[in-house]
C-alpha cells in the first residue's frame, strides 16, 4: 500500500509503516488542489491540521482506504462522507491524553497561585507577597465537561490533590474512582473550576456563553485545553471583568483559525485585546497535547491501529 504523509510527525510513524510493508510517500508543501490531482494513487493518508479533508478531497481519492490524523480531533474531516465511501478514520487521544492532562494541571496551579503575574511582578522589582497569596486545591471541586481520554487523563491527575472532581457527559456509565458523573445542573452548583475536555460538535461550539456562565451558583475558574471554539471570548472576558469567573487558562483560542499575524496588529478583536491585559488569564498557543514524549506516543498509536486494521 502506498500512504502519502501531509505533515511532518515523529519517524517512528513512517518507520513502522515501512517495517509493515507500506511506502510512504510525503508532500509537505503543495496545495490542495495539487494534492487532489495525485490522491487517486494512495491507499492511505496521514493528516494533523494542514487543510480540511472535506468532501471533494475525499471523492477524488478513489482508492483511499485509511486516514490516520495524528492528533485527538477529527472535525477537520468530513466523516459521514468518509463512512460512505468506506474509507476508515483514526485518531490517537491514547497518545496525547497524559500531556493534556499535566498541561491542564500546571495551568490551575498556576492560577490557583498567581505564579504567572508574580513572575513578572519579581522580575520588574516588585515584591507583593499578600496579593499574591494562593488557593489550595484540596477540598475544591473540579467540574470537568467530556470524559473521555482527555477528562480521565486529568481526572488522575487530581486524584492526589484531596479535591472532590465531578464531570458531565453525554455518556452515562463513564464514573470511575477518580471522579463521580453529575448533571450539568449539578456540576454547576458545585464547581470551583470547569475544564473542557470536548471534541468540536455543534453542540460544543459556542457551549460556554453568558447564559451557561450564569447558571454557575459560585464564582469559578475555566481552563479550556479542548478546542477554542467551544467558548465565546467576549462573554468569557465579561465574566471575568465581572468576577464570576476568577480566572482562566486557556491553550485554545476561539480565533484560533485566524492568522495569527493579523491577530496582533489593527485587526486585533477587541476581546481578545482585553483578554491579553488580564493578569488573571494563562495563555499557550495550542500545545497542551505536544510534549516531546506524545509526539512519539501519537505516532505510535496511528501505525499500530493502522496495521492492525490494514495488515499487508
Amino acid at each position: 500500500m502506498k500512504v502519502l504523509h501531509l505533515d511532518s510527525n515523529h519517524d517512528l510513524l513512517a518507520s513502522m509503516l515501512e517495517d509493515a510493508g507500506y511506502t510512504n510517500h510525503y508532500d509537505y508543501t503543495s496545495s490542495k488542489e495539487n494534492i487532489i490531482k495525485v490522491i487517486s494513487d494512495y491507499d492511505g493518508l496521514i493528516v494533523r491540521s494542514r487543510f480540511p479533508i472535506d468532501q471533494e478531497f475525499l471523492k477524488a481519492a478513489q482508492k483511499l482506504k485509511f486516514i490516520g490524523r495524528v492528533g485527538a480531533g477529527l472535525e477537520n474531516i468530513d466523516l459521514d462522507v468518509a463512512q460512505k465511501l468506506h474509507i476508515a478514520c483514526y485518531n490517537a487521544p491514547e497518545g496525547n491524553r497524559n500531556a493534556v492532562g499535566e498541561h491542564a494541571l500546571g495551568m490551575l496551579l498556576s492560577l490557583f497561585n498567581h505564579l504567572n503575574r508574580a513572575d513578572q511582578e519579581v522580575r520588574n522589582g516588585i515584591w507583593l507577597r499578600e496579593e499574591n497569596r494562593g488557593l489550595e486545591l484540596e477540598g475544591k471541586t473540579v467540574g470537568l465537561i467530556g470524559y473521555g481520554n482527555m477528562g480521565k487523563s486529568f481526572a488522575r491527575k487530581l486524584s492526589g490533590f484531596d479535591c472532590k472532581v465531578l464531570f458531565y457527559d453525554l455518556k452515562n456509565g463513564l464514573e470511575d474512582k477518580n471522579a463521580t458523573q453529575v448533571s450539568l445542573k449539578e456540576l454547576q452548583s458545585q464547581a470551583d473550576v470547569l475544564s473542557l475536555h470536548t471534541p468540536q460538535t455543534t453542540l460544543t461550539t459556542g457551549m460556554v456563553n453568558k447564559e451557561f456562565i450564569a447558571g454557575f451558583k459560585k464564582a469559578f475558574y475555566l481552563i479550556n485545553t479542548a478546542r477554542g471554539k467551544s467558548v465565546i471570548t467576549a462573554d468569557l472576558v465579561e465574566a471575568l471583568e465581572s468576577g464570576k469567573i476568577k480566572g482562566a487558562g486557556l491553550d485554545v483560542l476561539e480565533y484560533e483559525k485566524s492568522s495569527f499575524t493579523s491577530l496582533f496588529d489593527k485587526e486585533m478583536p477587541l476581546p481578545f485585546k482585553k483578554l491579553l491585559k488580564m493578569d488573571n488569564v494563562l495563555l499557550s498557543p495550542h500545545v497542551a497535547g505536544w510534549t516531546i514524549e506524545s509526539k512519539y506516543k501519537l505516532a505510535h498509536v496511528i501505525a499500530s491501529k493502522i496495521i492492525k486494521n490494514h495488515g499487508l
